[in-house]
């Protein structure tokens, strides 16, 4: 057997579209909460592959799901169903408010498809013009034409414009300004629990609320984001659970398949029919691979002993990263919820996350933004102790970095 081509960072450069850049090292294999470059130089996850990466790297859990069902079937196409789509579906339906499931491949995807199923459930309504959506301003909910421009972030949607229309922004957390909007015409409402791309920001609960009543008294559906909140995130399975707002339609990706691409929409009997056979679609959506791996890790993590230990080793960071502030005074505020954790910077040091996360890499860990102010952690929801401590201490030598 041939030796695979030996490929370095510069490589990236030579051979990739240039919509990424991607740290100076190669990460090469991980186990647990570490991972190790080509040098062999080992680094602490912080990142978890942005909230993917739910059970850490090579998990016996996720392993033995692949490579088992990796022997059987890996797909059929969408004229057959599969075992392993079915078990995942009776486990988000059992597990969730839904009745009823779409899968795909991303979270992008599962939002395309939410919204949609609101424009089929509008049109279907006989209410001329029931095609409007509201969504909130920093939101993200994917790179597809439609779901940029659900996201309330020009500056990822502008250059591709004529956009869809039909959308409207107004401020996260400002109920008033959703019930300007909000109409007979409007078919949805699609909002982050707490907004992830947007800077880890907490929807309020009476916020919620407040969108929850308006969806029911103008007949739109309510769309809960839950992409980079869901499966365990914030120590309850979905985070709309946190909140006591049950939502219409539920998105979900990311940990779902703790690293294996798969996404899916949740819905109830009330909507799924509005789907009927041909009106949406996809090739690989569902497919017995990915099931089989999404089964395994939702199992997993469906636990009280993983959603409390995510709890616990939020409070834990959180005093952490407190200590840490109370030395180098970087941060204004901490927050987020679970293992969802921002951290936003003081004025003096505004735009400097970035910075921020490439010393963190020289240092060992590996960390992300969220925006130009916002350091944002989402590790593995099963980060032992001292991989935590450890990756603080390396965080601690990057803020000294910026101190200085």
């Amino acid at each position: 057997m041939e030796q695979p081509i030996s490929v370095t960072r510069s490589n990236f450069n030579d051979w990739m579209v240039p919509v990424f850049a991607p740290a100076n090292f190669i990460p090469v294999r991980g186990e647990g909460s570490r991972i190790w470059d080509q040098e062999n130089k080992e680094y602490i996850d912080f990142a978890g592959g942005i909230a993917v990466n739910a059970l850490g790297h090579a998990h016996p859990v996720a392993v033995n799901a692949l490579t088992e069902q990796a022997t059987k079937l890996w797909h059929v196409g969408n004229g057959y169903t599969n075992e392993p789509v079915l078990r995942l579906a009776k486990q988000l339906t059992e597990n969730t408010f839904a009745d009823k499931v779409f899968f795909c491949n991303s979270g992008a995807e599962a939002n395309e498809a939410a919204l949609k199923l609101a424009r089929k459930v509008g049109l279907d309504s006989g209410v001329a013009g029931k095609s409007g959506i509201v969504a909130f301003n920093n939101a993200f909910h994917g790179r597809t034409l439609f779901t940029v421009s659900a996201g309330g972030q020009p500056k990822y949607s502008q250059d591709f414009a004529p956009l869809p229309n039909g959308i409207n922004h107004v401020a996260f957390n400002d109920l008033e300004a959703a019930k300007a909007v909000i109409n007979e015409q409007t078919c949805a409402v699609i909002v982050e629990p707490i907004q992830g791309e947007g800077g880890v920001i907490p929807a309020d609960i009476e916020f919620l609320k407040g969108l929850r009543a308006l969806c029911d008294e103008f007949g739109a559906l309510l769309i809960f984001d839950e992409v980079q909140t869901g499966v365990g995130r914030t120590g309850a399975l979905y985070a709309y659970m946190n909140s006591g707002v049950i939502p219409d339609v539920l998105t979900t990706a990311k940990a779902l398949g703790g690293g294996f691409p798969v996404g899916a929409m949740l819905t109830t009997d009330k909507f799924a029919p509005h789907f009927s056979v041909g009106t949406h679609g996809t090739t690989y959506g569902g497919n017995p691979l990915a099931s089989a791996v999404a089964g395994a890790v939702f199992e997993f993590i469906n636990t009280p002993e993983v959603l409390e230990g995510v709890k616990h080793r939020y409070q834990y960071f959180l005093d952490a990263l407190n200590a840490l502030n109370a030395e180098y005074q970087i941060f204004e505020e901490i927050r987020g919820q679970g293992l969802l954790i921002g951290c936003e910077l003081k004025a003096e040091y505004a735009g400097k996350a970035k910075d921020i996360t490439t010393w963190a890499g020289e240092e060992g860990l590996l960390a992300l933004i969220a925006g130009p102010n916002v350091v944002r952690f989402t590790p593995s929801l099963i980060i032992p102790e001292q991989d935590i401590d450890e990756g603080i201490a390396r965080l601690k030598r990057a803020l000294a970095k910026l101190a200085k």
